[in-house]
Parts: C-alpha cells; structure tokens; sequence
C-alpha cells in the first residue's frame, strides 16, 4: 500500500481517536463550573454532590485526552518530516503559546480542582473550576489557529534554506496576529467549541436522563438537567449559525471544497440547489437518488437565491478534492445537528410542562444524543481535512503576491517505509483499542455509583473534619512544625 495513504490514515486514526476526549472535556467544564456556581450561590448539598460527582468524571476524560494528545507530535516529526520543516516557525509559535497558557493553566488549577473541594475555601474552589474550563478552551484556541492556518495562510512569507545541499522552503511568520486572525480561524474556532459545549451538555443530560429512568439519584438529575437541558438547546442552534457562517466563507477562500461538499459539478448561469442526500459519481458528474432543494445553495452562500454558486469544472483538475467522501461527512454532521436540535427542543418543552421524567420514549432519546454529537464533531473534522486536499497547506495570496502551499504528497518523510507506518498503525490500533476499553470500563463504574446522596456527602465532610481535627492534634495544633510535646522536651 501507498506510504501517503498509510501515513494519512495512522494521523487520522489517531487524531480522530484523540478528539473524543478534548470536546467533551471543554463541554463538561462548562457544565461543571455551573453546577458548582448553583452550589456556591445556594449552599445546597445536591448542588455540591452533582459538582463533585461530575468532577471525577471530568479527570477520567481529561487524561485520557492528555494520553491520547501526545502522540501526535512524534508523528509530525516521524512521517510528515518534510511539512514540519515547512510549517515549524508557523506551528512553533501556536503551540508553544497552547503548551505555555493553556496547558499550564488547566493542569495547575486541575489539582485544586480534583484535591481541593476539602483544603481550599469554596470561592477558590470555584475559581480553580473556572480556570480549568478556560484552559481547556484556551487549548482549543491554538490547536484550531494553526489547523485553520493551513486552510486559509496569512502572515507569512517563504524562506529558501539550504538543507544537505538542497534548497527547502519554509514558511515564517511575519505577522504573528495575521497569522492568529487568519481569514477562516474565527469562524473555525467559534463552530468548534460551540460543538464541544454541545457535547457536554448532551452528556450531562444523557447520564441524568438515564438516572430517571432507573428511578436513582432524582434529586441530582433533575437539578443538573435543569441546566444541561437548555444549554443543549441553546448551544445546538448557535453550532448551526456558525456553521452556516464557515460554509459561507468557504466561497472566497477554498471553493474547491464548497463544491465538493455538495457534489456541484458544473458552473451554470442558474440559481445552484442544495442537496439533502445522495450518492455522487465524479466519473459522470452526477449524483444519483439526490433530493435537492432548488436555490438553497445560493441563498446560503451568498443570501441571495439569484446567483450561482461556482462548481468544480472551475477548479484545475490536478487541485480537486475527493467529493465522495466530503459530500456524506459534510451532510452526516447536518443531519446529526439537526436531530439534536429537535430532541433539545422536545425535551425543553417537556421539562418546561412537568412531563420530562413521564416520557420513557424522550429520556431514551436524550441518552443516546452524545452519539449524535460524537458523530457530528468527527464528521465535520472529515469534512474540513479530506476537503482541502490535495493540499497539506493551501497556497494563498499575501499583498497581492501568489505564495507557495504545499502538497499532502511533498510533506511526507523521504526515509519511511510502507511497511514501517503499517506496523505502527496495527500498534496503535490494539494500544488505543486498550485505551478505549480502560474509559468505557472506568466511566461506567462512575456513573453506574452515580453522585453521593446529600446525607452521604454531609457524613463524609463531618468525619473528614474530625479526622483533620485529630490530625492537627496529633501534631500538637500548632503551624509552626513540631508537637506540643516537643517543645516541652
């Protein structure tokens, strides 16, 4: 098998595998720092046993997606040695500013966050909360500026260097911020964390939904569904707003993609229809068992139902990219949020009349939809990575100046073999494998015990307090070091 193939399927297992945990870990922040918020503001039990009980599950997740992260870079380096020479001054500048702020900032405050509901003041508690959902999003931030980097360059200029004898470009920043605000990282970036805070509160929702209908921990769920319930809702129709907003900007900056992603072959002088769903044929530009609603396309991509959208015919042939696959993932992560968006609004409007809990049919449809969401973020990542190919780092035009991209095909290490990536792949395969096997395993066992009763949680502060009371006793209840006996001696 082709060493480009191998190559970009090992990266894509692994990054798709890895981006099952930071979404749901910037999502059930959210929903974490709100549940202890009611608690700070109320003082009552439920509150604070839902923000302790969604804490563990917070840290089971957060280091599976730290395990899973690391990976990634021995890859750059390993396989794509040629791209990371070419993108390192652009890479170096978002990752070290991820690895710097971000990380630090979530993983300093984590400690306090999983250790300190009993040491620390519940004001500071809240705050190391709050810390550790900006650090996960503030993760986000970078890791989204350089992918959209390569969608949309800015910011840059080539340098020749010579490397054993060979002249290689490289990309440099000239203007850190043009880079940061590139023409597409805003929209990108504010479409995927919305879809992680979708997920979160999906998942809040599922879990609780599920505890109704086993008849346990009623007080608790309902409490939390009263928040994950509207925030679903909330956050599904602004994910579909963003979304629109990226795909309109998709006309100007890669159209290539746009007309993969609705399989629009030729260019017309007519208003251009949008599909529901079908099966499109490249070799005879057509897509068979299509619904398509006449004009829509227009309308969304440029608010005007008159003017036509360009198809692939303008695109150079050696420039296209596959149209099969981007066409079903772009369709898959709409039908996905569309469903969700109905199931949030049914289970809204239910809670909102009182028959939330009555309705088996509704609790069993809320607990399935982190499913849906799971399916739409992994879906839209298809869809933005297999749509701009061929291009690894799309070429771009700087002050009026035609700059260089780069080919998927020219990134690859020159030194590695088929053989070598395919081992790697079946290697990665049965460790994540693993991997999964160890979260379904530990999370289910956190939310199969669920969170602590009030009187379970008020019994385990009393004896956690007399036991800190003997403690300081012991040693003599003085903070200056040494016991009272001691300082008799």
């Amino acid at each position: 098998m082709d060493v480009e193939i191998l190559s970009r399927l090992q990266f894509a297992g692994t990054i798709m595998f890895h981006y099952l945990f930071p979404p749901l870990s910037i999502g059930l922040g959210l929903q974490l720092f709100l549940c202890e918020l009611a608690f700070y503001r109320t003082r009552n039990p439920a509150w604070e046993a839902a923000a302790r009980f969604w804490t563990r599950v917070f840290a089971v997740n957060f280091a599976m997606g730290v395990a899973t992260g690391i990976v990634m870079e021995f890859e750059f380096g390993t396989n794509w040695a040629a791209y990371s020479r070419f993108v390192g001054d652009v890479f170096g500048s978002a990752l070290a500013a991820e690895g710097i702020f971000a990380f630090f900032l979530e993983s300093g405050f984590l400690a306090v966050l999983v250790f300190g509901w009993d040491r620390v003041g519940p004001k500071m508690h809240l705050f190391s909360t709050l810390m550790v959902f900006l650090g996960s999003a503030f993760s986000a931030v970078w890791i989204v500026v350089a992918n959209s980097w390569q969608q949309t360059p800015a910011g840059y200029h080539i340098v020749w260097h010579d490397v054993q004898g060979e002249q290689m470009p490289r990309a440099e920043v000239t203007d850190f911020w043009a880079m940061v605000f590139n023409p597409s990282s805003v929209d990108r970036l504010t479409h995927t964390l919305i879809g992680a805070l979708v997920l979160g509160a999906f998942f809040v929702a599922s879990v609780c939904s599920f505890y109704l209908l086993r008849g346990r921990h009623d007080a608790v769920a309902r409490r939390c569904l009263s928040i994950a319930l509207p925030t679903a809702l909330l956050f599904t129709i602004l994910a579909g707003a963003t979304g629109h907003d990226s795909a309109q900007k998709l006309v100007e900056t890669q159209p290539a993609k746009l007309a993969a992603i609705e399989a629009h072959f030729e260019t017309t002088d007519q208003p251009t229809g949008l599909y529901l769903f079908g099966w499109p044929d490249a070799a005879n530009k057509k897509v068979h068992f299509g619904v398509q609603i006449p004009r829509l396309l227009s309308l969304m991509v440029y608010n005007d139902p008159t003017r036509p959208v360009p198809g692939m015919d303008r695109i150079p042939e050696d420039a296209r990219p596959p149209i099969w696959l981007p066409f079903q993932t772009f369709h898959l992560m709409v039908g996905m949020g569309t469903l969700m968006i109905v199931v949030a609004g049914m289970a809204c409007w239910s809670w909102y009349r009182g028959t939330y809990g009555e309705r088996r049919w509704l609790l069993w449809a809320v607990v399935v939809m982190p499913l849906a969401a799971m399916t739409a973020n992994q879906a839209g990542w298809i869809t933005a990575e297999v749509g701009r190919q061929p291009w690894i780092v799309y070429p771009s035009v700087q002050n009026g100046v035609e700059m260089m991209g780069m080919r998927t095909a020219d990134g690859l290490s020159e030194s590695v073999t088929a053989e070598q990536v395919l081992s790697s792949i079946i290697l990665f395969g049965i460790i994540y494998s693993l991997l999964f096997a160890v979260w379904i395993f530990v999370l289910n066992q956190k939310i199969q015990h669920g969170p602590d009763s009030p009187e379970e949680l008020t019994e385990y502060k009393r004896r956690h307090k007399d036991e800190s009371m003997s403690e300081s006793i012991g040693h003599g209840g003085t903070a200056y070091g040494g016991s009272l006996m001691d300082k008799e001696t």
